[in-house]
């Protein structure tokens, strides 16, 4: 095959890390393109390849698997919202002026969408905000713009927002023409002339996307994404990316499981993030999946204490068994350090608490996640496995151990997780 020469064009094209999706998911995208283009030799495809732009773009399409929900990390949204009010509320953006915000990547448009929803359901109208959308795939781009979206979509066990912000058509779900009408979608690729407006954006959603970049690439990514943010801008990237802004002249917001990051120069002049305001007459607050730091809520219940026989003799004095005040206090400890790009603090707290209070959905999951982000695979798949030992139904576990799986190159593995979760979907839609 011609992996090496295809891994090059794709660097060099879109900046990817051929690493990042395995050779196996990169021979399955080769076989897909060489078969619909009926060419059997792998150098005859090469030659197209190279001579033909559109097939170039075809090949990222086939490469870029989107794996994304509505409301997918649900406290990202909440910060962007209370971050978005407290700007308008300081100055930072100046009265009459909608706020510039972007989803970049925007996949099939799920992430932009829920910011619409978000930002009005916090009470903004059409002429407070507007969304750009940005991706490098035309075929996501193409569903984002068709915008009907099936149960994969919609994850979580609270869908009121559904309710609330779409009809239902054939084949799926649409939204309302009022969020469609918010978000203008664009083919980009970040590591170009984007060809958007020079003005600088409130708000920068970028999830998701540096894991697929080697270190160099990361670095320059980041730099773009600081000269796209305005100086009182809120950056946010997904929980895996979390350490990368730290090194590249940002800091965190800490908000707790929200990754949201400020240039190093203005975070210490961020305004106070606004509390969640009433809801607009006519509309409930947004409803969404429960965050990681509620998970504990749906592990199993403990076992029952047994007494033990009456002592023959005294018997020494047994320590009391902790809290859960304390246990939750410990959960906030790995919360906060994963939040700020302390990995490796987060992995050390998270050990911790498990060896103090035992094995439990919630802090395995917190594990898994920071050592998704600090790059230690292995370590993060034994967590998310545990997690679905001890909560078979965690969602979340679910999805990001088959996105994981996909990244290494285990496509029937992260297959069996992503049948799994939908599964789980069905389910909920009969209930």
């Amino acid at each position: 095959m011609i992996l090496d020469e295809v891994e090059q064009l794709l660097h060099e094209r879109i900046g990817l890390d051929a690493g990042t999706v395995g050779v196996s998911g990169l021979n399955y995208a080769l076989k897909q393109r060489m078969a619909a283009c009926a060419i059997t030799d792998p150098s005859l495809y090469w030659r197209r390849l190279t001579a033909t732009p559109q097939e170039q773009q075809e090949l990222i399409n086939a490469v870029i698997v989107p794996e994304t929900w509505f409301f997918r990390d649900p406290k990202a949204f909440v910060a962007m919202t209370r971050q978005a009010l407290a700007m308008r509320a300081t100055g930072k953006v100046a009265e009459g002026r909608a706020l510039r915000l972007i989803s970049l990547p925007c996949s099939t448009g799920e992430e932009p969408y829920s910011m619409a929803m978000a930002l009005f359901d916090a009470g903004l109208g059409a002429s407070d905000f507007a969304i750009d959308a940005i991706d490098i795939s035309t075929r996501n781009l193409a569903a984002a713009a068709q915008a009907v979206y099936g149960r994969n979509s919609f994850r979580g066990t609270d869908l009121e927002f559904r309710a609330r912000h779409f009809n239902a058509v054939e084949g799926g779900y649409r939204p309302h023409a009022e969020i469609r009408r918010q978000v203008r979608f664009r083919h980009g690729n970040l590591l170009d002339a984007l060809g958007i407006d020079a003005e600088p954006y409130d708000v920068v959603f970028c999830r998701n996307l540096l894991i697929y970049f080697d270190r160099d690439t990361q670095e320059r990514a980041l730099d773009r994404l600081s000269r796209m943010l305005a100086p009182h801008g809120v950056l946010l990237v997904g929980s895996g990316e979390a350490g990368l802004p730290l090194q590249c002249g940002f800091s965190s917001l800490r908000i707790p499981m929200a990754f949201a990051f400020a240039k190093r120069d203005a975070a210490e002049r961020q305004p106070k993030p606004a509390a969640s305001p009433p809801a607009p007459a006519g509309r409930k607050p947004p409803a969404r999946p429960a965050p990681a730091a509620s998970l504990r809520t749906r592990m199993p219940p403990p076992r029952a204490a047994v007494a033990p026989a009456p002592p023959q003799s005294p018997s020494p004095a047994v320590a009391p068994a902790p809290s859960r005040d304390a246990a939750g206090e410990s959960l906030g400890i790995v919360e906060r350090a994963a939040n700020e790009g302390r990995l490796g603090e987060a992995r050390q707290a998270a050990r911790r608490h498990i060896e103090a209070f035992g094995p439990s959905a919630a802090a395995l999951y917190l594990l898994g996640l920071a050592c998704d982000a600090d790059g230690a695979a292995d370590e993060a798949v034994e967590a998310y496995r545990k997690v679905l030992y001890l909560a078979p139904d965690h969602r979340e576990a679910l999805a990001h151990l088959a996105l994981l799986l996909r990244q290494r190159g285990d496509l029937a593995g992260a297959k069996a997780f992503s049948d799994r979760l939908g599964r789980l979907e069905k389910r909920s839609d009969r209930q």
